[in-house]
């Protein structure tokens, strides 16, 4: 079994029992404790699940702030960098995340239009007289503070935007953007396919980050924002696929 679809099965069966001891899993897998330590580590450090006391895991049950503090100054960067490529007028699409809550911070003040399925976003712009805010429907996710499912991608599609501004759990060398949670995953393409382009906001700890499934690739993205110090090699492969690079 590949490694990214043991992972998505464990959060799957954690989802569905809510805890699952460490020897459990290996023997479910045929493959060593150590091997599933590993697989929990990729899936801990993108805030899925957290380890409990007698080496139990639970699912899903890291607090959108304590993501909100890892590489917060990272984050912030790209976030104020991202904030400066809108213009009054925009439709803006914005994706779920910390680091696309932070811009939304930075999008106070300005007269445009932004359409979101993510509850942190609306908690920033909810009273800015400027914005006009549009929420997209669907079920909330309360753990990563977002929408999903069919309603969600459903409103996505009837809607039309200048730029989505899009985040991720992790960037391959090759340039194929990931994410950690297969019920993200169709309203992140819902969202690019919805817009004229696509920026893509990933802190310098992205390269090569974590993820379970390809949201897209290079070639889909028209703008990437990132940090200075971020990978190189990946980042000249965006600039080979033809996205313009914004580094802060």
């Amino acid at each position: 079994m590949l490694t990214a679809t043991r992972q998505a099965e464990i959060l799957r069966l954690l989802q569905e029992s809510g805890a699952v001891a460490v020897e459990d899993l290996a023997d479910r897998f045929g493959v060593s404790a150590s091997t599933i330590r590993r697989d929990l580590n990729v899936l801990s450090a993108e805030g899925l699940l957290r380890r409990v006391r007698g080496g139990s895991i639970e699912a899903d049950a890291v607090p959108f702030a304590d993501v909100a503090r890892q590489a917060a100054t990272e984050k912030e960067r790209v976030a104020e960098a991202a904030a400066a490529l809108v213009r009054d007028g925009d439709v803006v699409l914005v994706d779920i995340g910390t680091t696309t809550a932070g811009l939304a911070r930075r999008l106070r003040g300005k007269r445009i239009t932004v359409l979101t399925s993510s509850l942190a976003v609306v908690d920033e712009l909810r009273d800015d007289d400027d914005v006009e805010l549009v929420v997209l429907g669907g079920v909330v996710r309360k753990n990563y503070q977002s929408m999903v499912g069919m309603l969600t991608e459903q409103a996505i599609s009837q809607l039309r935007a200048h730029v989505c501004f899009l985040g991720t759990s992790g960037v391959r060398p090759d340039g194929v953007v990931m994410d950690t949670t297969g019920i993200e995953v169709p309203v992140k393409r819902a969202m690019i396919a919805s817009a004229e382009r696509t920026v893509l906001l990933a802190d310098r700890t992205k390269f090569p980050g974590t993820g379970l499934l390809d949201v897209c690739g290079a070639n889909a993205v028209q703008t990437l924002v990132t940090n200075v110090d971020a990978d190189p090699a990946t980042l000249d492969t965006f600039r080979l696929a033809g996205a313009e690079v914004v580094t802060a």
